[in-house]
């Protein structure tokens, strides 16, 4: 028997819980399931998801009165019978139809989201061991809990040319990813960069905090040596073009960038936060600095810059760590174990 999982995203227009959602799905598919998806609208994640042949229904997953959202979702399960319904994130958890179905509903945290959104789920999915602890506490039996780690997700693509940022071929570059909020640390490696002057620094994200990052920037007069990329969807090919690649955040549960980085071969330094901590073997296959940490941080990314054979050694070790635990056949495996288990314990 074919399984039916419809997976479900609210999401905002973009985020990595957001590309994670449109990774798993098309995996999902590949893996031989039927998957279809109802998610807010957004053509870029309908595209892709039609180019696997996703059906896609829209749902604006509004106010707390919308109800048209869980009408649409209601009516979803009763035409399509998916044995599982896979909630990405909180919100897209909170508009589950109230009353029972025949399907298994499963919710997906890749943050400590407030569990209350979760009430009407069945079981949880958390990508880190800190979230298993986090639902643990917050009263969820270990039964009804699963952790199932993410996988990296990137089409490939070609190293770009430099000058489309004002970056000499020959300068030293680090690249940095993910949302400008202060969780993300990227403060620091700015104030780092002050202190290495043949750095220069790409940013990779879009968030609250780019006015106040670019101020920062300004002041520290590094306006020709950090360039602010905004959102990309090439992540391939800026990890390709990169020297090494920066992850300083103060706040991480799992830590997408760790695994692309090591996919990609691009040698990481990351901070002890929650997720690189679980995640990263120090000194192995990547160095790891305290949070919030300028002097340690500029220390790790001069002993990178001066040692080739220790990029090379960190690069190695990293895509051998994704190929034997990371990989998407692995994860990918465990969600059809997982999928199966609860379907058949459902009685369907």
């Amino acid at each position: 028997m074919t399984l039916r999982v419809l997976t479900v995203l609210a999401g905002a227009s973009v985020g990595g819980a957001e590309t994670f959602f449109v990774s798993l799905s098309t995996a999902l598919k590949r893996a031989g399931l039927d998957i279809r998806s109802v998610l807010k609208a957004n053509p870029e994640r309908e595209q892709a998801l039609a180019a696997q042949d996703i059906s896609c229904t829209i749902a604006t997953f509004g106010s707390l009165f919308d109800f048209s959202t869980e009408a649409i979702l209601r009516r979803m399960e009763a035409e399509f019978h998916p044995d599982v319904v896979l909630a990405f994130a909180g919100r897209a958890a909170s508009f589950l139809p109230r009353g029972r179905s025949g399907s298994v509903r499963v919710g997906r945290l890749g943050g400590y989201y407030n569990l209350k959104n979760f009430r009407r789920c069945d079981h949880l999915v958390c990508n880190a061991p800190d979230l298993m602890r986090y639902v643990s506490d917050g009263g969820w039996r270990q039964d009804r809990v699963s952790l199932i780690p993410n996988f990296p997700a990137l089409p490939d693509g070609a190293k770009l040319d430099r000058a489309l940022f004002d970056t000499p071929d020959d300068a030293p570059l680090a690249l940095a990813l993910g949302r400008l909020h202060r969780s993300k640390g990227l403060d620091i490696l700015i104030r780092s960069a002050a202190r290495i002057p043949e750095l220069f620094v790409w940013i990779a994200g879009e968030g609250p905090e780019r006015d106040s990052l670019q101020r920062l920037s300004h002041e520290l007069g590094l306006d020709r040596r950090v360039r602010f990329l905004g959102w990309r969807s090439d992540r391939a090919s800026l990890f390709k073009t990169a020297d090494l690649c920066v992850y300083p955040s103060r706040e991480e549960p799992f830590g997408n960038v760790v695994v692309e980085a090591w996919a990609s071969g691009t040698p990481l330094i990351t901070t002890a936060s929650t997720g690189p901590r679980w995640l990263v073997r120090e000194g192995e296959d990547a160095l790891m600095t305290p949070v919030d940490d300028v002097g340690s941080l500029e220390g790790a990314i001069r002993r990178l810059l001066d040692s080739r054979e220790l990029r090379a050694s960190l690069a190695a070790m990293g895509r051998r760590r994704v190929a034997e635990e990371f990989s998407e056949p692995a994860i990918v495996g465990r969600y059809l174990d997982l999928f199966t288990r609860l379907a058949g314990t459902s009685g369907r």
